[in-house]
Parts: C-alpha cells; sequence; structure tokens
C-alpha cells in the first residue's frame, strides 16, 4: 500500500536511513511476526475477533491521517469503495481462518496464488505459462506426503485466494476514482463495519480484556502501520520490480515465522511447494517488469498491501 501523506515523521526520518532492501525485509519479517501474534491469540481470542481488532487499528489510523473526502461521490464511486471494502474483509477474514487451521508458511503459499493467477491470467506471453505450472506444481506437492494439514484451513487458504485476486481488481478500480489512500481508508471502515457483528458475538467478554485487546492492537500495528511506513518508503528509492520480487518471500518468511514463534514443522514436500510458490512469483514479477506489464506489487497491502492484507496484508 502507498500512502501519499500522513506518515509518521520519527518513523520516516529513520527508515530514510536503512538501504531500501533491508526496509522490504523488515516489512515482511514485520507483517509475518503479526501474524504470528495474531496466531498465539487465537486459544483466547477467536480469530474473526483478532482480524477485526486488527482492520479496526488500520481503519483508524488511515481515516485519521488521510481525512478522506466523502462529499460529491456518485453511487458508482460507493459501490466501487463497498465492494473493495468486502474484498478486503473476507481477504483477512479466510486467511486468519486458515491460520487457526494450517500451518502460517501453507497458509500463505496457497493464499498467493491469487495474485500469481491474476498476473500470469492478464498476461499473452508463453512464459507465464511456465510461472503457472510451477505454482501448480508446488500446490501438488502438499498432497505428495501425507500430513495432518487440516482441509478446512487449506479451503479457507484458497477462499483468502479468490478473495486476494478480486481484491487486487477492485483495488484498481478504487485508485481510478479515489486520490492517495483515501478509497483504502473509507474500503477499511467498510471492512470494520462488515466484521464488526461476527467479530464482537466470537470475541464476547474477552474483548473487554485490555491485556487481549492490546494484543490484538499490536497485530495491527505490526501487519499494517510498520509495514506500510517501510515499503512507503523503499518504493521512493527501488524500482518497483525489485520490490516485487522481494514481496515473494513473503511465503517463507511466514514459514520461519511458525517455526521460530510457533514451533510449526514444516515436511520436505511442503518446503518444495514453498519454494515453487516463491520462484513461481519472483519469476512472473521479473518478466512482467521486462516486459513493461507493471508493477506486480501487492498494491492492497496487502490486503497486501496485497493484500494479511493486504492492502493491509492478509497476513
Amino acid at each position: 500500500m502507498r500512502i501519499s501523506s500522513g506518515t509518521p515523521p520519527t518513523l520516516r526520518s529513520a527508515a530514510e536511513a536503512v538501504p531500501p532492501t533491508w526496509l522490504v525485509l523488515l516489512g515482511i519479517v514485520s507483517v509475518q511476526t503479526g501474524a504470528g501474534v495474531a496466531k498465539g491469540l487465537f486459544e483466547e481470542l477467536p480469530p474473526t475477533a483478532v482480524v477485526w481488532l486488527r482492520l479496526l487499528t488500520s481503519a483508524v489510523l488511515l481515516t485519521v491521517l488521510v481525512r478522506p473526502a466523502l462529499r460529491a461521490r456518485t453511487r458508482a464511486d460507493w459501490a466501487v469503495v463497498i465492494g473493495y471494502g468486502t474484498a478486503l474483509a473476507l481477504m483477512n477474514f479466510f486467511i486468519y481462518q486458515a491460520f487457526a487451521r494450517i500451518p502460517l508458511g501453507i497458509a500463505v503459499t496457497v493464499e498467493y496464488l491469487g495474485p500469481l493467477m491474476i498476473a500470469v491470467l492478464g498476461s499473452r506471453r508463453r512464459l507465464d505459462l511456465l510461472w503457472a505450472g510451477l505454482a501448480g506444481a508446488g500446490v501438488a506437492a502438499l498432497g505428495l506426503e501425507r500430513t495432518d494439514l487440516d482441509p478446512v484451513g487449506v479451503f479457507f487458504a484458497v477462499l483468502a485466494a479468490v478473495a486476494w485476486a478480486g481484491y487486487i481488481l477492485l483495488s484498481a478500480a478504487t485508485g481510478q476514482r479515489f486520490s492517495g489512500a483515501s478509497g483504502l481508508a473509507i474500503g477499511s471502515v467498510v471492512g470494520v463495519a462488515l466484521l464488526a457483528p461476527p467479530g464482537i458475538a466470537e470475541g464476547g467478554a474477552a474483548l473487554l480484556d485490555w491485556r487481549l485487546v492490546l494484543f490484538g492492537l499490536a497485530v495491527g500495528v505490526l501487519s499494517s502501520v510498520v509495514p506500510y511506513t517501510l515499503e512507503l518508503t523503499a518504493l521512493r528509492r527501488m524500482p518497483p520490480r525489485v520490490f516485487g520480487v522481494l514481496m515473494s518471500l513473503q511465503p517463507a518468511a511466514a514459514a520461519l515465522v511458525g517455526l521460530l514463534l510457533l514451533g510449526e514443522m514444516l515436511t520436505v514436500w511442503q518446503w518444495v511447494a514453498v519454494a515453487c510458490v516463491i520462484a513461481a512469483s519472483a519469476g512472473s514479477t521479473r518478466t512482467s517488469a521486462r516486459d513493461g506489464g507493471g508493477d506486480t506489487e501487492r498494491t492492497a497491502r496487502t490486503p497486501s498491501p496485497g493484500d494479511d492484507e493486504g492492502p493491509p496484508q492478509a497476513t
């Protein structure tokens, strides 16, 4: 996600002194650490409540910083931004449901098929068929070894991939109608409103525990505020194609965070799956940039910004 203004000055000035590649890598670590912290809360706070707190954090911050203009908007504008916010909410909801059931690395690997398929389907290059095949081989690798993967968790990760793909398409339409991060701010509020009923209902009395709420808000900061600021600074100093290739490391980062924070051990074939999707995403990004295909950055971050979020990221 790119915020045109309102970036906290202290964090921004500190980030300016760090090489852009490291800024992107730190942002990736922050996002996946946020996902790891979120999963650690699931025993005390349901996933829907955690994702609602995360979106609430992002929505409040964006609304305060961006102050989106709501006047003189057409019905078509509102239809697009509401659809955008709905995709953002679903993307985060589905991936958090997946996190609750399968390892982080596997969930993010499957989720990454969404933007990858958008890039491949929107291309006419034969080489992209290779990347699609490589990603398909990665998914197939998940079934080559008998594991205790929860099929419901995998299904939720697939739904997150579909929602991420829809988010990317709606993100482009929103960007044409709303300047800067205004569309993202409004879409985030829409997402918070949609998930408020199930989030509050499932969270129940636990949402009155200030300790759990603070952890939930910390997830929002780690998954949204910190990476957004770092990526914005990095994108001013590096080519978008390099940024896109670095972002392809998200599945590996998720797998490592799952291992270090949650003790989630992946099998050999699961690591093969992660490697295949990373290679396919990186390859598609590089060939797209070389042929003038534009930036394949996760604009929504996630939701990358695309994509959690991802957009606020989906992860």
